[in-house]
């Protein structure tokens, strides 16, 4: 099993998401009877708790992994320490999904393990201990064994009653920064559900008797902040619609709705030529949280995005070019400040260590705390190309200042010269040739020199000068279970792949793009100087010849030829 955040995606969601390439849900504050825009409701005391919450953080693929233990998709041991150092970088809250399939007995009690809620309580002490607000759940459970809810409805009602039974009488005492979360990411799917309305039905069940579970369990239960999500999270008008009938009929002050938010789905992989953090992808994030504010919170219902990030990052970090990563963070982090909503990034690990507590990128952690309180400025990319023997002339890149105010451009420790090294206006920076020339004097290929732009107001932003050639592609013969085209980068940095037959028509998977899904269908490593062509292309190729075309970030493109012939592959350069 593949150690990432999602196990399956629902067939609903794929088609939703494909979709969503050619269409987007307009989405306003719905008007009053003089068409104006509706006034948000009144603060409440529960959108100030949530509000406190923010920033959130996951502590996922630890307790939640399907497995023995906490360990079996490769983390470490939750410690105390690691607990202590999230509070000690600025978050307010954590969330703790917990898988409890695994430790949970037989019909009719099914009774979970001492041991392992004993674990569960351990580490949720630790959180209240370190003063942040802690989230419980039920966590893969949803899949695993809640989905097939439809065809088996009473054991898997009284076993979803019986854990929730036994996790509130555990914690009911625990103080209020602790609140339950009924369960993640329901679905119906695996137990074959199609229709909506049955599967709405079923959430409203689970919900419904959730809450009456903790209500009645006494203790701080009798007024603890229940979570409640929306079928699969998901932000779409219907399940919106659904999760607020739930919500009204409940009539419970002290009730918080969630989703979750991956970005525009062609955008969050890498697929279909959407490498930009463009207009599209920031009016879905825009159309998504307009939706959900006036679902939830403009009539008084606060909202948690518990879950948070890039769906690429389940692959590696790298699958969004790093510029492009940071003005997606930095946008959804103040859009969903300013519609009220709390955030908790989803780390499995990838984020913040487990072990030396540090972050793997820095840029990226400043960039989402600058968007707890303000903006931070970027510019169109990060990325400056000066082709190897050309006459370096001077490069101009639009700054987006977000409101902030441009304060200094410095290499390294070195404060640059405004006027003599560089010029600003109009929001543009002019980068002088003289300067260029000196930063790229070596003639190494690749990046050069690391500008650092400072702004009054939020995380700075780096520039990389960088030196290219064409990349060289050569020959090669392998299979379709280890094929890498040997790749001579000569500094550049590959943005996507297309793959088509030459006999027409797209090749590989998701066919309906002629772009390829960044490290999933293919995936440079530029320590080996290759590009490995990934099974997961063959296993959806036909035979024959393909045509790929090899799109880097200077604007060259690059035209190869594979062949393919059962589990044979010959690939030529053009």
């Amino acid at each position: 099993m593949k150690k990432n955040r999602k196990n399956v995606l629902s067939l609903t969601l794929i088609t939703a998401l494909i979709l969503s390439l050619f269409s987007s849900a307009m989405a306003s504050a719905a008007p009053d009877h003089k068409g104006k825009p509706s006034k948000p409701a009144a603060p409440t005391k529960i959108q100030s708790y949530v509000s406190a919450m923010e920033p959130g953080w996951n502590l996922g693929n630890s307790l939640d992994a399907v497995g023995e233990d906490e360990t079996a998709w490769g983390n470490p041991r939750i410690t105390k320490e690691l607990i202590k150092q999230i509070a000690k970088q600025g978050y307010k809250s954590i969330r703790i999904p917990v898988t409890w399939e695994a430790h949970i007995g037989d019909a009719p009690d099914y009774t979970i393990d001492p041991a392992y809620m004993k674990r569960v309580q351990e580490v949720v002490d630790w959180a209240l201990d370190a003063n942040l607000y802690v989230m419980l759940n039920i966590h893969h459970d949803s899949w695993r064994w809640v989905s097939y809810m439809e065809q088996d409805h009473d054991p898997v009602l009284a076993r979803y009653n019986s854990v929730w039974t036994q996790i509130a009488n555990q914690f009911k005492n625990a103080p209020s920064k602790l609140m339950f979360e009924s369960i993640n990411e329901p679905r119906f799917t695996e137990g074959g559900t199609t229709d909506a309305a049955v599967g709405y039905r079923m959430l409203d069940e689970l919900n419904t008797s959730f809450h009456q579970i903790v209500r009645s369990s006494g203790g701080n239960n009798k007024t603890r902040a229940l979570v409640l999500p929306t079928m699969h999270t998901s932000s779409a008008q219907a399940d919106l619609d659904a999760l607020n009938e739930t919500i009204t009929k409940l009539n419970d002050p002290n009730i918080i709705a969630t989703v979750h938010y991956y970005g525009f789905w062609p955008f969050s992989v890498n697929i279909a030529g959407f490498t930009k953090f463009n207009e599209e992808v920031q009016k879905d994030i825009t159309d998504t949280f307009d939706r959900v504010y006036n679902a939830f919170v403009a009539k008084g219902i606060p909202v948690i995005v518990g879950e948070y990030g890039l769906l690429g990052f389940d692959q590696h970090t790298g699958v969004i070019e790093q510029g492009e990563k940071l003005k997606f963070f930095e946008f959804v982090g103040q859009y969903l400040r300013q519609k009220k909503m709390t955030t908790m990034l989803w780390d499995n690990g990838q984020h913040f260590s487990r072990t030396n507590y540090t972050w793997s990128d820095p840029d990226l952690y400043n960039t989402m705390k600058a968007s707890w309180k303000g903006r931070s400025s970027t510019t169109e990319s990060d990325m400056v190309h000066l082709k190897k023997g050309a006459a370096v002339q001077d490069q101009t890149i639009r700054l987006n200042l977000n409101g902030n105010t441009f304060k200094s451009l410095a290499n390294g420790n070195k404060k640059l010269s405004k006027g003599k090294d560089y010029t600003i206006k109009d929001n543009v920076l002019t980068l002088k040739s003289s300067l260029l020339t000196k930063l790229t004097a070596s003639g190494n290929l690749g990046v050069n020199a690391k500008l650092t732009a400072k702004f009054n107001k939020g995380a700075d932003w780096n520039l990389n000068i960088i030196t290219y050639d064409t990349p060289v592609l050569g020959d090669v013969t392998g299979t379709t279970d280890s094929f890498a085209i040997p790749t001579t980068f000569n500094g550049n940095q590959l943005a996507t792949m297309e793959a088509t037959y030459a006999t027409g028509g797209n090749a590989g998977p998701q066919n309906w793009t002629s772009f390829k899904e960044f490290s999933y269908t293919f995936s440079p490593d530029y320590s080996r100087n290759i590009i490995e062509l990934k099974p997961n292309f063959f296993n959806e190729t036909n035979d024959g010849e393909v045509i790929l075309k090899f799109h880097f970030w200077s604007g060259e493109v690059l035209t190869y030829k594979i062949t393919k012939d059962g589990t044979s592959v010959v690939g030529k350069t053009s």
